[in-house]
């Protein structure tokens, strides 16, 4: 494979596995445009090699993705004019202006993207570490299995400190239940990985330590099914899925989402996308930390 700068490209028994990792460890694998564009080329590349059986998709450092990357100078670079912009910020919508610039570089980034990667031609694994926060349940919830460490918190976090309906890709009711999906949404807490074991999110729970190696075990174990028959079995319950609702509730609750950017670029002088202080939520940099859902509390103790 060729370079990456975001990515790490591991290849395992003679390349019938690979395991992609976001490779932004100083940033808690927060996602700018770059890696998305990157990871995007990566399952494609994988997808293409006949020879590829399963996809493993890690992360590099303390979390595997702490969400979208909003604040970091490489990011917003990305997006402004200059020699540091990324290509597609001036395509697919990004010369455009309003709510129809937004929609469109959503549409194709965080959106159509994700969808791609849940319908990949190959069997994908998620493993995920540490906590995984916001658009890191999306990259997350786009493979057809997840395992990950004992340490593992899921939380999205955008409704309490951004004033958004949770991600573009809204998979939320689908992998936590209704009730479970608006309670995490209101309040921003997490569950731990125990708790996503028994609501069937969650395959395989494993130490830290044992976790890569453990992964490959079952990467492995997936690959010895023939082809054909892993592909139509992922078929099967993905179309299953979709008869269900799945595809067309996800583009309903996409255009949502795009009404809450909306709204907030209405009502605020800076034009900004999300909610800020003044709309009455927490500066995201400085909000109080994600603590776990707990029945007997409103909010746990830190």
């Amino acid at each position: 494979m060729g370079e990456y700068q975001f990515l790490k490209w591991q290849a395992y028994d003679d390349g019938r596995i690979v395991r992609i990792s976001l490779n932004r460890p100083d940033q808690r694998n927060a996602q700018n445009r770059g890696m998305l564009v990157e990871l995007d080329e990566a399952f494609g590349a994988a997808e293409a090699d006949d020879n590829v059986r399963v996809v493993i998709l890690a992360g590099e450092g303390k979390m595997f993705s702490s969400g979208h990357d909003i604040g970091s100078k490489q990011a917003i670079s990305e997006y402004l004019p200059g020699p540091d912009q990324h290509p597609t910020a001036a395509i697919n919508g990004g010369t455009r202006e309003g709510a129809e610039k937004c929609m469109l570089q959503e549409w194709h980034y965080f959106f159509q993207n994700t969808l791609r990667w849940r319908n990949l031609r190959k069997i994908t694994i998620a493993q995920v570490h540490g906590d995984v926060f916001s658009a890191g349940l999306m990259l997350m919830w786009a493979c057809d299995l997840i395992v990950g460490s004992e340490d593992v918190r899921f939380a999205d976090v955008v409704g309490t400190r951004l004033g958004m309906c949770g991600m573009e890709y809204f998979g939320h009711p689908w992998e936590f239940g209704a009730r479970k999906a608006k309670e995490l949404m209101l309040t921003g807490d997490a569950i731990d990985i125990h708790e996503a074991h028994r609501l069937g999110m969650v395959s395989k729970v494993f130490t830290r330590e044992e976790l890569p190696d453990r992964t490959l075990e079952l990467a492995r174990r997936v690959a010895a099914v023939p082809t054909m028959a892993a592909l139509l079995i992922k078929e099967s319950v993905n179309q299953t899925q979709d008869n269900m609702g799945f595809y067309n509730s996800l583009q309903a609750c996409f255009t949502l989402h795009q009404l809450n950017h909306s709204h907030w670029s209405g009502i605020r002088d800076d034009k900004l996308a999300t909610a800020g202080p003044e709309q009455g939520v927490p500066d995201w940099r400085s909000a109080p930390p994600v603590v776990l859902a707990v029945k007997d509390r409103v909010r746990a103790l830190e």
